[in-house]
């Protein structure tokens, strides 16, 4: 075996971290490469743990580089307790309950040709400092993963029956008693399991459009195709709310009894308010509705990714103390929860990762707390409205030279933004560029931290008018660049 360091393997192999965990194409994620990830995870975060928490997605690639850091587990005189396909936030909340590390695999929403691998402490993610230490740990990387080693153990059940009773002890059996819910299936990795939660709090669910091909779901860029299927399904199917998640089920998909999909940062703000949060923290490309309702003490804004997220609701913890509930959540609906919360004789345990179920149990707790349809239940906030789509294969390198460029120049970047939108009046440069105009309407743009891609984040006073301010604002630019718009 070679011995180096994390950072040189990457270096060569273009596998590395982004917002959240390590990405990279599956061509370059070979065994030696996700073993040195593993390991590094093992000798600078994890040296201490017994016992490693291992699971994955529906990602066909996804068993192979499980079993690769399975060998790093075992190599490392660990013992791996492996819980098979279930949802990210599944697993680490199984790995919390055991004081357990855990090591995810999954590309989460990104395409198909890609996948990656998240890192877990016993209390919760891995945090960018600990991504630095990973990077400087010396690693020794073997050929080819043995054909004759062992593979994967049998998955253990326990983890999903923990997840289903965290949220039927806390919400009840009568939580959803009489609602029809529709779940778009495809590829999620939650399409048996969030069926049989929401059973569980009383719903009655209809399951649509399986399929054994993955599906990469954005839940901040909803393809055509889902759009125009949810609507075709609430026409067909008579149901009160349809739901979805993306591949490794942290990010949620909720769409009313119209199959409109709901923004994800409006869900964010829906879920705090349902928690009765304190203070919410969600990064500067949410919908600026999270200050304007005013139902909260406080407010932070952090840069994207869920490790500033949870940097955002530790500061809170510490300035607010052990009594405030804090909620944090991101643009494509992932719903972190800061704190202990008690509620109907029971505790809702703090869980510092993204997930999918609660934001889902919140709406539809929601609609059915007051009484009305889940299209209605947004309808108290503020008019602000927010739209993001992508140009994919659009070089990190391209996004980070075109960005520099707009930011030394306020005038240019404003007519290639929003040239109808009227003069820049606030520029904010935390993560990407961020521009507000004198017309109240909001464009950011910003390098996708998991594929090669420039995401565009719009907000303005109506729907059609964040759509449109976004559309054209990518159109524009890969026209300037001569980028293919996809």
């Amino acid at each position: 075996m070679a011995i180096t360091l994390l950072r040189h393997i990457v270096g060569t192999s273009g596998v590395q971290f982004g917002t959240s965990g390590a990405r990279g194409l599956v061509a370059n994620m070979s065994d030696a490469v996700c073993y040195a990830y593993a390991q590094a995870f093992l000798r600078a975060v994890a040296s201490s743990a017994g016992t490693v928490v291992l699971g994955h997605d529906l990602r066909p690639s996804s068993p192979a580089i499980a079993a690769a850091c399975a060998r790093a587990v075992r190599d490392a005189g660990k013992q791996v307790l492996f819980v098979g396909a279930l949802p990210t936030p599944a697993i680490a909340y199984y790995a919390g309950l055991h004081g357990a590390p855990a090591i995810v695999v999954t590309g989460s929403h990104i395409p198909f040709d890609r996948n990656g691998i998240k890192f877990y402490r016993a209390d919760g993610e891995i945090s960018k400092q600990d991504e630095q230490a990973m990077l400087d740990a010396e690693v020794e990387t073997p050929g080819a993963v043995d054909a004759a080693a062992p593979g994967l153990p049998a998955a253990t059940g326990e983890p999903a029956a923990a997840y289903l009773q965290r949220y039927l002890d806390v919400f009840g059996p009568q939580a959803l008693a009489g609602m029809r819910i529709a779940m778009y299936e495809h590829s999620s990795v939650a399409r048996d399991i969030l069926p049989a939660i929401l059973e569980a709090l009383g719903a009655t669910v209809l399951p649509l459009g399986r399929t054994d091909e993955f599906v990469p779901i954005d839940t901040e860029a909803v393809r055509v195709e889902d759009i125009e299927r949810a609507a075709r399904w609430a026409q067909e199917h008579a149901f009160d709310a349809i739901v979805s998640t993306d591949g490794d089920a942290d990010r949620p998909l909720i769409g009313d009894e119209q199959g409109k999909w709901l923004r994800g940062d409006i869900v964010g703000i829906l879920c705090s308010s349902y928690l009765a949060a304190d203070v919410a923290v969600t990064p500067v490309s949410s919908n600026t509705a999270v200050e304007r309702c005013g139902r909260f003490k406080e407010v932070i804004r952090t840069r994207i990714g869920s490790p500033y997220v949870i940097a955002g609701m530790e500061q809170a913890a510490a300035k607010h103390g052990h009594k405030a509930v804090i909620g944090g959540y991101e643009a494509n609906g992932g719903f972190l929860l800061g704190s202990d919360i008690a509620r109907n004789g029971a505790i809702l345990k703090a869980l510092p990762t993204r997930d999918a179920v609660l934001p889902i149990v919140a709406v539809l707790g929601l609609a059915r707390q007051r009484g009305c349809r889940v299209s209605e239940v947004a309808q108290d906030l503020p008019p602000r409205f927010t739209a993001s789509d992508r140009l994919q294969d659009f070089a990190t390198e391209l996004s980070r030279d075109l960005i520099a460029r707009l930011i030394d120049d306020p005038a240019k970047a404003g007519s290639l933004l929003a040239p109808q939108a009227g003069a820049p009046t606030q520029i904010d440069t935390i993560d990407g560029l961020r521009i507000t105009f004198a017309g109240g309407d909001i464009v950011h743009l910003r390098p996708s931290g998991n594929a090669p891609e420039l995401r565009c984040y719009a907000e303005a006073s109506t729907q059609e008018s964040a759509e449109t301010l976004c559309r054209a604002c990518l159109d524009r630019i890969a026209e300037t660049a001569r980028a293919p718009r996809v």
